[in-house]
């Protein structure tokens, strides 16, 4: 599993969101995948502090009893009363995107977010959403395989059909299944640091962030190659400004060029050139997040060799510039 190495060795000073009261929302044919993906993100102590990241409560879309997908009976702190004064409320999928919400809870999302809350939405969880009309001129993402969907019903939602997640703010999205961890892991990052959402991830066992579309994940082969490739991936990640050249790889692995560049394809999903793109910028993001590096420093560092090159793939890769995201994820860090 890969990590961002992190610039510091002590734990994130990043303070706690000002209100970390958490509402989990539960509701009739309940998800569950995506409901105990949210109590094991949010649910959860630190490992190092021994603090709870998030103050949980559970609270009922609908009054009358009701079970989860599975067969599971599921017990709640109240109602949609819980909402009010949530610093977070997370909606864990839906019971069906054909399905309309109950007018009450589309009411109380409404008066929740215009009192200050903010509402993640995992997989089909959009649909709630869109239909209380809080996805309305925002971006926003689903499942892959209702996305169409989405736009077709919800005509003033700008769907973006391949993102993992999309973060407009105080409303976020993200597509079904793994994608709703990458989304709150994402949130434990943003809230409290890469230090934070490091060992949230290794605890999940799952890499504490993701780039690439749905499509990619979707279609990518499970690795048959009974060779792992392990060891030269480390050295790699190890050594981010050494030139790398595909046949002294192929050589190390004890392979062809042709074998090597399939089973790395294989293993990764993608070509050792994208995959070490991807290395770099997990670095230089940990850098920009972790330290006061320079720019220049930081692109030294994660091994693009220029401060014009990180900018580009910053921009083409991440859509911002470095300075951009250092002042989205590092300025907390300042108020501590």
């Amino acid at each position: 599993m890969t990590t961002f190495p992190s610039a510091r060795p002590q734990p994130a000073c990043f303070p706690a969101p000002l209100n970390r009261r958490l509402v989990l929302l539960t509701y009739e044919c309940l998800c569950t995948f995506e409901f105990g993906t949210a109590v094991e993100a949010f649910g959860r102590a630190d490992d190092v502090t021994g603090a709870p990241l998030y103050e949980l409560c559970v609270a009922a879309a609908e009054e009358r009893a009701f079970a989860a997908q599975g067969g599971v009976r599921v017990m709640v702190d109240g109602g949609l009363e819980q909402l009010a004064g949530a610093g977070t409320i997370v909606i864990p999928g839906w019971r069906s995107i054909h399905d309309t919400p109950p007018a009450p809870l589309i009411a109380a999302l409404q008066q929740a977010h215009r009192a200050g809350s903010r509402i993640v939405a995992i997989c089909a969880g959009s649909f709630v959403l869109a239909a209380a009309g809080l996805l309305d001129g925002k971006r926003a993402t689903a499942h892959w395989n209702s996305t169409e969907v989405l736009a077709q019903r919800f005509p003033r939602v700008q769907v973006e059909h391949g993102m993992i997640y999309v973060d407009e703010g105080s409303i976020i999205t993200s597509a079904g299944g793994a994608a709703g961890v990458d989304l709150c892991l994402y949130l434990i990052r943003r809230d409290y640091g890469i230090d934070v959402a490091n060992r949230a991830a290794q605890r999940m066992v799952t890499p504490p962030l993701r780039e690439g579309s749905q499509p990619q994940f979707v279609q990518q082969p499970v690795a048959k190659s009974p060779k792992t490739l392990a060891p030269l991936l480390d050295d790699l990640r190890s050594h981010l400004n050494t030139p790398r050249v595909i046949e002294q790889l192929a050589a190390r692995a004890g392979m062809s060029r042709r074998t090597f560049l399939r089973r790395f394809q294989d293993a990764t999903g993608t070509t050792p050139g994208e995959w070490m793109l991807k290395v770099r910028l997990e670095r230089a993001c940990a850098l920009l997040e972790g330290s006061g590096l320079s720019i220049d420093r930081v692109a030294e560092q994660a091994g693009f060799g220029s401060a014009g090159a990180l900018r580009h793939h910053f921009r083409q890769q991440l859509g911002t510039t470095p300075t951009g995201w250092r002042r989205q994820f590092h300025a907390r860090s300042a108020v501590a």
